[in-house]
């Protein structure tokens, strides 16, 4: 069985990292096929866990638009006999809605396309039930604006892929909370899509140990608590210690949200001093731009190496840090003297002289 995601592409290179750490440390097996920037094929995906782990991948991916289960594939030559012969009454219920999406610049009439699959739908479902025989549970009918069934219909030069949306994606929650609109808010916070992303990167898992150093108003928190992990956040400024257990609580109300009130926890203090209890399983963290302005004003390259000295101390073998820092800051320097190792990294232009990095780095000694 295969899935089809339909991906962001206001990145090059982060939304297919992000999936592959997804489906590595949820040990999910399959051959990934990318069929176009923006496009991705999970292919030979084993069919006893099949929905278990589409709900995985619904759950935790950012930079994800869709993701359907695969019920065709084919060409435009082709599409119209392909598409009839397909048992719609295995997929539809009620009310459906076949929608288009382009890639590669495909010159195709997406409208005209959309009226004569929906109605191929139709006629397979009159012929197989007449009028007579038909009950409203499998009497097919439109709906553009909610329906029950979507299917998705993506073409490119050379392929067209037929899919079902069984699963959405809740991307509703990366509008409403948005750093201003969470109860306790300072600006320069990161978005929570770019924060969940960074999480995922971490390889961490539901129930393991997440920790931010630079906690902030607890924004990467927030995203490790929408995946169901266990949070631990520090900052040295204590009204954005007070600010994220504002914020994490806010979230613990949240329908979608399964954390409660134990499963995280937020320290006033230095992240050089910091000494846990209990080892982390993966840290995530976006230190201030001039790391310094945290830490007393010292320069940015010795508090860099304390902080890795820090976290090092605090962290599981073989755990991840994911870390955003400004492309003037050379970590590497700091990772092999430390025993870190770098495992990949991404760009992201911020504007004319600043380009986040994020570091996706594993405790090697």
């Amino acid at each position: 069985m295969d899935l089809l995601l339909i991906q962001s592409q206001e990145h090059e290179t982060l939304p297919l990292a992000e999936l592959k750490a997804v489906l590595a440390c949820e040990d999910i097996d399959c051959d990934v096929e990318v069929i176009a920037q923006g496009l991705i094929l999970l292919k030979s995906l084993n069919e006893l866990d099949f929905y278990k782990n589409y709900k995985v991948l619904v759950r935790r991916l950012a930079y994800t638009h869709e993701i359907h289960e695969l019920i065709l594939r084919t060409d435009l030559y082709n599409l119209e006999r392909d598409f009839n012969s397909v048992n719609w009454n295995d997929y539809i219920e009620k009310d459906f809605v076949v929608r288009i999406k382009r890639f590669e610049k495909v010159n195709i009439d997406t409208t005209a396309i959309e009226r004569k699959l929906g109605h191929l739908i139709l006629s397979s479902n009159n012929a197989v039930y007449g009028a007579s025989e038909k009950t409203d549970g499998i009497d097919f009918k439109v709906n553009l604006n909610n329906p029950e069934s979507f299917i998705r219909v993506v073409a490119t030069q050379k392929e067209v892929f037929i899919g079902i949306e069984k699963l959405k994606l809740n991307k509703k929650h990366f509008q409403d909370l948005k750093p201003h609109k969470r109860p306790f808010f300072y600006p320069g916070s990161m978005s929570p899509k770019l924060a969940r992303c960074m999480v995922n990167l971490s390889h961490i898992k539901e129930d393991q140990l997440l920790l931010d150093p630079f906690c902030g108003t607890g924004g990467i928190l927030i995203e490790g608590a929408m995946i169901g992990t266990k949070l631990i956040g520090s900052d040295i400024n204590w009204k954005m210690k007070n600010g994220t257990l504002i914020n994490l609580d806010y979230c613990s109300n949240l329908d979608y949200c399964d954390i409660c009130e134990n499963d995280f926890e937020a320290h006033h203090i230095d992240v050089r001093e910091l000494k846990l209890y209990k080892k982390v399983d993966a840290v995530v963290t976006d230190p201030p731009y001039g790391i310094s302005t945290s830490t007393g004003g010292e320069k940015s390259g010795k508090i860099f190496h304390q902080f890795l000295e820090s976290i090092d101390y605090n962290m599981k073998e073989n755990a991840y840090l994911c870390i955003a820092h400004p492309h003037y800051l050379d970590i590497d320097p700091f990772l092999n003297e430390l025993g870190f190792k770098l495992l990949e990294r991404h760009k992201i232009k911020m504007h004319k002289s600043l380009t986040r990095i994020i570091s996706v780095i594993k405790k090697t000694n």
